[in-house]
């Protein structure tokens, strides 16, 4: 890659990195844990496109992160996720209700990512949501409605075939009481369980929802969850945790 954007990137997966720790560092006190048997029974360690691209995110921003991780030391150090965040896919399914990759911005498909990343020696993470939107098409800032909710056990079985290791799933409604929070969520769980692939599960019950803070304890329903709003390389971003 130029090296100017290299060094951008480095600095944004290193800032990715403190981010992550901070927030692991909040929650060290926490007595919540993920249930046994967990693919996450340490907390995961990597970078997430959204702080970086946003909805603009494309396969080659992608693998040059993976390259990045590989050649900055983060691997070595223990930093192994490569979670694709909002926007990656096609903003309709197809004929048969599966969901694809966005053409333009993903021109090899997921499952070429995904085999690019492992063959880093890093794991490969995708983002979707329990509603019939995505965040991102919620607010209107990319088309269709790509959600996963009446499909996931078809959308689980799409990430397991192509070898996804790590699955952000995230409510971004202001709608939904805290037991139908843990009813959908509770729907991707079984799914995800059912395709036999340890797939990490991530949830964030709080965008755009009143936070649950320690009100629930979602290691009934998922590997790691968030407990606040987004959370950025900043101190004074107004979010705690």
């Amino acid at each position: 890659m130029p090296r100017r954007s290299g060094r951008r990137l480095l600095h944004l997966l290193a800032a990715a990195a403190l981010t992550v720790t901070a927030s692991l560092t909040a929650s060290a006190n926490s007595t919540a844990s993920a249930a046994p048997g967990s693919p996450a029974l340490t907390p995961p360690l990597g970078w997430n496109s959204w702080n970086s691209f946003g909805c603009g995110i494309t396969e080659a921003q992608v693998r040059q992160a993976a390259d990045a991780m590989v050649s900055s030391g983060m691997r070595a150090a223990g930093y192994r996720y490569v979670v694709v965040d909002d926007c990656w896919f096609d903003p309709q399914r197809d004929a048969a209700g599966n969901l694809r990759a966005n053409p333009t911005k993903f021109p090899s498909g997921m499952k070429a990512l995904g085999d690019y990343i492992h063959g880093k020696g890093l794991k490969f993470g995708i983002y979707q949501a329990p509603n019939e939107k995505t965040c991102a098409q919620g607010v209107g800032t990319y088309p269709g409605s790509t959600g996963s909710k009446g499909h996931e056990a078809q959308d689980a079985a799409t990430f397991a075939s192509w070898g996804v290791d790590y699955l952000k799933y995230d409510w971004c409604s202001g709608s939904g009481t805290l037991n139908e929070q843990i009813a959908q969520f509770a729907i991707m769980r079984d799914a995800l369980r059912a395709t036999g692939r340890p797939i990490v599960y991530s949830i964030n019950p709080n965008s755009f929802h009143a936070p649950t803070g320690d009100k629930y304890n979602w290691g009934e329903i998922a590997d790691l969850w968030r407990t606040t709003e987004d959370l950025l390389d900043i101190w004074q971003n107004g979010n705690t945790n």
